[in-house]
């Protein structure tokens, strides 16, 4: 027997698998440095599965060096990083803690999804190759599976009619909602955000950022957003880290981060930006 989906639920099962709340990404004593420049400064936090945490704070406090950390683009020079149990940029030998091999690393950041500011799409690839590509030939997904999968994408980003479209015949809110797409179609446990409206022209930005709340509020699906969009970090988020010199200077429901901010840089910064 068939059963109709309603639309939230055929959207969750497009995204990813079901969340238990069981803690999904962990940063343990983490620092990362660039010569004598310290970007994270020991850095412990954590986010549960299927929560939306979103990091704010000026530029160059550290929060998109979270994410390209968590992508393996950079690596730490001390402490460890979890993801869903896992290390990520270390692995375990022989009962002690070593860098991990490239082979390891590759598999636990399959977990991860990450859309970036700049679109980065395939522009020799239309637009339904460019979601299925990676599906296909990282996952060893079946064409068929993954076109159905992309379909379904492409419906909850409301570009269906412009599957066989190349990247440079779309606007660039266009390019980023299929980047969006793209990221889910490998069903990420965690969807990393980094200031995915700031390439995009002002009239573009609404279209997007409306997207990703239906994304937030309709599917199950882990996300750690980096912004400087604060209605938008007030709308989807369960919680708010305020960065400021690497460091988690405060944390909180949107309510009282925004409302009712204990800390003085955190009263300085959002008086700056709202």
């Amino acid at each position: 027997m068939s059963v109709d989906k309603t639309p939230s639920a055929a959207a969750n099962e497009a995204t990813n698998p079901a969340v238990d709340g069981s803690e999904l990404i962990r940063f343990d004593n983490v620092t990362k440095r660039y010569g004598s420049n310290v970007v994270l400064d020991n850095l412990c936090f954590d986010v549960a599965s299927g929560k939306h945490v979103t990091l704010i704070g000026p530029s160059g406090s550290g929060k998109t060096t979270i994410l390209r950390l968590l992508m393996t683009l950079v690596k730490p020079e001390e402490g460890t990083i979890k993801v869903a149990g896992e290390y990520l940029s270390h692995e375990e030998r022989n009962g002690k803690l070593v860098p991990a091999g490239e082979k390891h690393s590759r598999e636990v950041r399959k977990k991860i999804g990450m859309v970036f500011q700049q679109f980065n799409l395939f522009p020799n690839m239309k637009v339904l190759r460019n979601i299925t590509e990676a599906p296909v030939h990282v996952l060893g997904m079946g064409k068929d599976e993954a076109e159905q999968r992309a379909r379904e994408l492409l419906e909850m980003v409301g570009l269906t009619e412009h599957l066989d479209k190349y990247p440079t015949q779309l606007s660039g809110g266009q390019q980023q909602r299929v980047a969006i797409a793209r990221a889910l179609a490998m069903r990420p446990q965690v969807l990393l955000l980094d200031e995915v409206t700031s390439a995009l022209d002002p009239e573009l930005v609404a279209g997007v950022l409306d997207v990703l709340r239906d994304i937030a509020h309709s599917t199950d699906i882990t996300m750690l957003c980096v912004t400087h969009e604060m209605n938008f970090a007030r709308d989807i988020s369960d919680d708010v880290l305020m960065f400021d010199a690497g460091r988690v200077i405060e944390s909180g429901s949107p309510e009282k981060i925004f409302s009712d901010p204990e800390h003085e840089r955190t009263r300085e910064f959002l008086s700056a930006v709202l």
